[in-house]
């Protein structure tokens, strides 16, 4: 099937497969096999000449499967289906969401090179930045949500003076707070640090409003990167990383995760291929509850702050992010109790129906306490910057009744009120 003038969730169904070559299967099967038999060796060279570059394809020619390290046919039909969400030449699959940032990242920063980044970031890609990568010689700058153009600039040449960062890496909205960066912003930054020479790569870590809600890419991005484990598995029994972007860059990213051993394995690929048939109707109606839940939320006398897309100041510079590069509002919601860690830790013990876990974009509701859990190697300092206050809470909403969860909240906040008034008494 050609993607046409088809839609991403029709293309969904069959991009990449025939089911008259696989005996009529409807779903595509599992290829459970570490190994694929040549025709002939001249067969085998041709393949062993493009897997490593050796040669350009000529007119015509087909990669063929060699090595299920390198490639396997569920991972290369569910590799065209998310390149077609995002518009993309082509999209690679990694064996966890830490493997396709860390897998991109090493591609394109070397010893010595620099990475631009913004803050907040998921706890263990604020990890691999601060502590990782500086094991490398690997310099790193930061920036956060607001900072205008000129200042970031400025920073990384009064820091870093006559050098320029190979790669910048962006989280938007960021973890846990929805914090916006505005794309087309830092795509003229990395133009900005490009030389005819040697290519800035912009990457962007799309995976709060994943493949449906947002497209970097139509923004300047060059790469987008997904935890795939998140919407676009959406189950809670997949673990796996996402990238795509141009077929010459992803080549590179696929190049190094055939060395990293990367590689998504089959049963997870094909677990994945059957959450993409749904990933749109599952985060349209995730958004749709977190519309209503949000919006209690708000009025509720318990709650400081909330940190959500659909309540951006009008007249505010994030505000007019939003609409320029989002779609929806999402599904994400972080709020601040009244009071700190004793109350946010009630409240969360308190709750029903939410799972308490870490995680994020599944069918079932899930209620973290992001200080203490995902975030808590972010420093001291950095998480009071970035408001990952010890009162906050993150919330990831699923497909439960939007009442039946909102019920579950309010008795939850029933019971951190009495033990609030029984402490006064």
């Amino acid at each position: 099937m050609k993607k046409g003038n088809l839609q991403p969730e029709s293309l969904m169904m069959s991009l990449g497969y025939n089911a008259h070559e696989h005996q009529g299967a409807a779903k595509c099967p599992i290829y459970q096999t570490s190994t694929f038999v040549f025709n002939s060796c001249e067969e085998g060279k041709a393949f062993f000449e493009l897997a490593y570059g050796l040669r350009e394809k000529k007119d015509g020619e087909e990669m063929g499967m060699i090595y299920s390290r390198l490639d396997h046919p569920n991972m290369n039909i569910l590799e065209k289906r998310l390149a077609a969400w995002d518009e993309a030449e082509a999209g690679a699959f990694f064996s966890s969401g830490m493997a396709a940032i860390s897998t991109t990242i090493l591609t394109f920063v070397k010893p010595g090179d620099i990475l631009l980044f913004s803050s907040p970031v998921y706890g263990g890609t604020d990890h691999f930045i601060h502590h990782v990568l500086p094991q490398f010689n690997i310099a790193v700058v930061g920036f956060v949500k607001g900072e205008k153009e000129e200042t970031i600039i400025e920073r990384v040449e009064k820091a870093y003076p006559g050098r320029r960062p190979s790669m910048i890496y962006v989280e938007t909205p960021g973890n846990p707070t929805n914090s916006l960066i505005d794309i087309e912003m830092v795509s003229r930054i990395a133009g900005y640090f490009s030389t005819k020479d040697k290519k800035c790569v912009f990457a962007v870590d799309n995976t709060f409003l994943g493949p449906v809600f947002q497209h970097p890419l139509h923004f300047g991005a060059d790469l987008v990167i997904y935890s795939a484990t998140k919407f676009i598995g959406g189950h809670s029994d997949v673990i796996a990383g996402a990238c795509t972007g141009s077929n010459q860059l992803i080549t590179q990213i696929k190049g190094m995760r055939t060395f990293f051993g990367s590689q998504l394995d089959p049963n997870s690929s094909w677990l994945l291929q059957r959450s993409l048939e749904t990933v749109k109707v599952r985060m349209e109606a995730q958004a749709k509850s977190a519309q209503i839940i949000a919006k209690y939320l708000k009025n509720h006398p318990l709650v400081e702050k909330i940190h959500y897309l659909g309540f951006l100041e009008n007249d505010s510079d994030l505000k007019d992010i939003f609409d320029r590069q989002c779609l929806s509002t999402g599904s994400m919601i972080a709020f601040d109790i009244a009071g700190g860690e004793k109350e946010a830790f009630l409240f969360l013990n308190s709750l029903k129906l939410f799972k308490l876990a870490v995680s994020l974009g599944s069918t079932e509701s899930l209620a973290e306490h992001p200080a203490t859990m995902t975030h808590v190697d972010v420093s001291p300092e950095d998480r009071l910057k970035l408001g990952i206050s010890p009162s906050l809470v993150r919330l990831s909403i699923g497909l439960e009744n939007p009442q039946d969860l909102i019920d579950q909240i309010e008795n939850a906040f029933e019971v951190v009120k009495k033990a609030n008034s029984s402490a006064v008494c």
